[in-house]
């Protein structure tokens, strides 16, 4: 314990991610000192079984009630079951399953218990990321951005670049890489940019039984309906100024706007609203970034990656491009904030959640001697 809270000193941390596209688990083991990334370790994934996937699927939306504790325990045998992957780690960064998010109402609700991980593992975990953002007036999300702040400068960025996210809902990052913290004014604005997977893989499990649209395949034998693209485009949300964030559900409807619609053809329009949305998001940009690199499941859509590199006005490509690991981002990211909540840093700030202050944000549980 005493390393980890030492500043300066290198720590081995491993974060784990679990996110809104219900998809499973990922695990990745980073080196940092909770300001610059030093080095990369390994990184596992875990699949939710289709069982897994309905059990938490039903507790999507629920505060309080008996949905959320099976949840809960889908949540954290499949932590118990990949962490325990991996060894000679310092710290656990623990994201928990978020199955509600209202921070201006009831607030927001990551299901996983940090201190019982703890006890499990025998290192320290830091969990529940969002809470004191939220408390402080925060979104409480997006939180990668401080370390889309350090990936900027390991891989060497030397204009403005934006991090977009396409899991179950799309986020964005720009970063100006010429600054020296994240939490200074204009280092980062971060915000939600609207559905992203989710509505998809809702809509191909629900006609089809397949938990996802598998290369962009579907979407791509089907035709955007232009109609209903305007009518999601007519949303309030877009024309909000950020930050903002959004739960998994705001856009419900979606799926309404495209129910007489063919499988092919809703899948597509789905697709094209992500996009479309993204390209709503730049223009709350600062100025242009010098390019937009894709992380989460949504890069890996060739359909959605052509339609966002012919509505925006800059370069798209993966985050490989530039060294990283877009399956493991988020993961690493939260490997990465759990340091910093370690060593007193902050891990949002006015520009990235609309906080108040800048805040670090988490709790650290530590195992009994």
């Amino acid at each position: 314990m005493d390393k980890v809270r030492q500043k300066g000193a290198v720590i081995r941390a491993l974060g784990a991610m679990s996110g809104t596209s219900l998809d499973g688990v990922d695990a990745a083991v980073i080196e940092t000192d909770g300001v610059t990334i030093k080095g990369f370790g390994p990184a596992e994934y875990l699949s939710y079984s289709a069982e897994q996937r309905g059990v938490l699927h039903a507790a999507l939306g629920h505060w309080h009630g008996d949905v959320l504790a099976p949840a809960t325990d889908v949540v954290m045998d499949a932590h118990r079951q990949l962490l325990g992957q991996f060894a000679e780690v310092d710290l656990i960064g623990f994201h928990g399953q978020t199955v509600a998010h209202a921070p201006r109402a009831q607030g927001t609700l990551q299901l996983g218990d940090g201190a019982a991980l703890a006890e499990a593992f025998g290192v320290p975990v830091v969990w529940d990321f969002r809470s004191a953002d939220v408390e402080l007036g925060g979104e409480g999300a997006p939180l990668a951005p401080f370390f889309h702040f350090a990936c900027a400068k390991w891989f060497g960025a030397d204009a403005p670049v934006a991090f977009l996210n396409l899991g179950g809902v799309g986020n964005i990052t720009w970063v100006d890489p010429g600054f020296d913290r994240p939490e200074e004014d204009g280092a980062l604005l971060a915000f939600d940019t609207g559905p992203a997977n989710a509505p998809i893989n809702d809509l191909v499990q629900a006609r089809l039984g397949v938990p996802y649209d598998a290369g962009g395949a579907i979407a791509a034998k089907g035709t955007v309906e232009t109609g209903a693209l305007e009518l999601f485009l007519a949303e309030p949300y877009f024309a909000r100024i950020p930050p903002k964030s959004l739960d998994r559900n705001d856009f419900a409807e979606m799926v309404g706007l495209v129910a007489e619609l063919s499988d092919a053809d809703a899948t597509a329009t789905l697709t094209a609203m992500c996009a479309a949305g993204v390209a709503e998001a730049m223009q709350h940009c600062p100025r242009a970034p010098s390019r937009v690199l894709v992380t989460g499941g949504g890069r890996h859509n060739p359909v959605l990656m052509r339609m966002l590199a012919v509505s925006l006005d800059c370069p798209v490509m993966p985050v490989e491009d530039v060294g990283l690991d877009g399956d493991m981002l988020e993961a690493q990211a939260f490997a990465y904030l759990a340091v910093r909540v370690a060593r007193g840093l902050p891990t949002s700030c006015p520009g990235t959640t609309g906080v108040r202050a800048a805040v670090s944000g988490g709790t650290l549980s530590v195992p009994a001697p």
